[in-house]
Order: C-alpha cells, then sequence, then structure tokens
C-alpha cells in the first residue's frame, strides 16, 4: 500500500446500492480512532458544505430527467472541491482519510450504466482528484437483489425522503454497475479488495482491519 509522498494515506469503499459499504467505513474509521490513528471519514458526493447541495440534486428522485452528462460533471464538481477542501489537506496533516465512494463510482455509474465514454470519465476523474488515487480500495460485493431490497429498507426507515434516484433505477442499471466494478477490480487487483458482503457486519469489519494490520504495524514501528 502506497502513502503519498510519506504522508497520510487514502482508503476508500465501493459498491452497489445497499451493499454495507457506508457501514464498513463508519467502523473502520471509529476502529483507526481507537487504535490511534488520526483519521477523516468523508463521503462522495457531499463531503463538503457546497457538495452536501450538489448531493441532494443528483440524489432527488425528481431529477429522473438530469441528462447522464450533466450529471457526470456534477460528480466531478463535487469531487474537485473535495479534494480541494478535505483530501488533500488531510493527507498532508499525514491523516488517514476513509472516503464512502470516490472516482470509481463514477466509472461505473456514469460510464459503465451510463453510457458516458470511459475514457473521458478517467480524463475527468484524474483532473478532478488532482491525481491521486487511493492507496486501496474496499469493494464490497453483494447480488444485485440483496443490496438493492436492504436499501429500499433503509430508506423507508429516513426522515429525508425521496432521495433516492439511483435506488428507483432498472435492474439493468444495478447489474451494469456491479458488472463494472467487478471490471475494474480484475484490472487494478493490487488496489481493490473484494469482500462478500452477505457476511455479518462485525465478520466484514474484522476483514477489512485484518487488510490494514500489516501497515498499522509497520506505522508503529
Amino acid at each position: 500500500m502506497r502513502a503519498h509522498g510519506g504522508a497520510g494515506v487514502f482508503l476508500t469503499f465501493e459498491g452497489i446500492e445497499g451493499c454495507g459499504k457506508s457501514t464498513q467505513a463508519r467502523r473502520l474509521a471509529a476502529r483507526l480512532e481507537a487504535f490511534g490513528v488520526p483519521c477523516v471519514l468523508t463521503l462522495e458526493p457531499g463531503g463538503t458544505p457546497i457538495g452536501q447541495k450538489i448531493r441532494r440534486i443528483l440524489l432527488d428522485q425528481d431529477h429522473q430527467d438530469l441528462p447522464p452528462l450533466s450529471e457526470l460533471f456534477l460528480y466531478e464538481a463535487d469531487r474537485a472541491l473535495h479534494m480541494e477542501q478535505v483530501i488533500r489537506p488531510a493527507i498532508a496533516r499525514k491523516q488517514w482519510v476513509v472516503c464512502d465512494r470516490f472516482f470509481d463510482a463514477t466509472t461505473v455509474y456514469q460510464g459503465y450504466a451510463r453510457g458516458q465514454d470511459l475514457d473521458m470519465i478517467r480524463f475527468l476523474n484524474a483532473k478532478a482528484s488532482f491525481g491521486i488515487t487511493p492507496d486501496l480500495t474496499f469493494l464490497i460485493d453483494c447480488p444485485v437483489e440483496v443490496g438493492i431490497a436492504r436499501a429500499l429498507k433503509r430508506n423507508a426507515s429516513l426522515a429525508d425522503s425521496g432521495q433516492d434516484r439511483f435506488e428507483k433505477e432498472k435492474m439493468a442499471f444495478h447489474m451494469a454497475v456491479r458488472k463494472g466494478y467487478h471490471a475494474m477490480a480484475e484490472t487494478e487487483p493490487n488496489r481493490f479488495v473484494v469482500l462478500d458482503g452477505t457476511l455479518g457486519e462485525n465478520q466484514l469489519e474484522e476483514i477489512v482491519f485484518d487488510h490494514l494490520r500489516p501497515h498499522l504495524s509497520k506505522r508503529n514501528s
């Protein structure tokens, strides 16, 4: 696992809707803090005050007619601001960053699933991320039917309703997202760690942390 110029470590969580990535991101951040590792937990979209407004636009179920290219540019605008205000400063402070989704989500959702040009997306991702790549990406994988059922159940219990534009997409869309993640994990096996999202939350947490123990040991040596 690389560090950026001897500074902080950048970890991301990816997966389809309802896979459990947000839960594992929160658990890992808490575990790292308990281990004495300075850590920033963040997410995309919405990791900044302006980004939270962009997030509401992107997830609003009333925006089903949002053109794919406009959707893509909103994600990249959110990312550029997020990198400038949150991620790069944290890495420079030698903090670990745990991010719930990053540019891989844009590649699979807007590229593999929406059909936008993958080369263009890679170019925009590189620009918006200032060329910074996650040191390690945990892909929480599960069958589409399992993930969507979880996501819909979760959304039904939330007071902030109407932020479920992607959950309402057709199953073919979510299957394309999952296929896209698999394709990316195969092309970058040194960065991606693929985990079984049907496992229990506690078991998944232990597996995630086990992957980081060697790096934590080096940090404390």
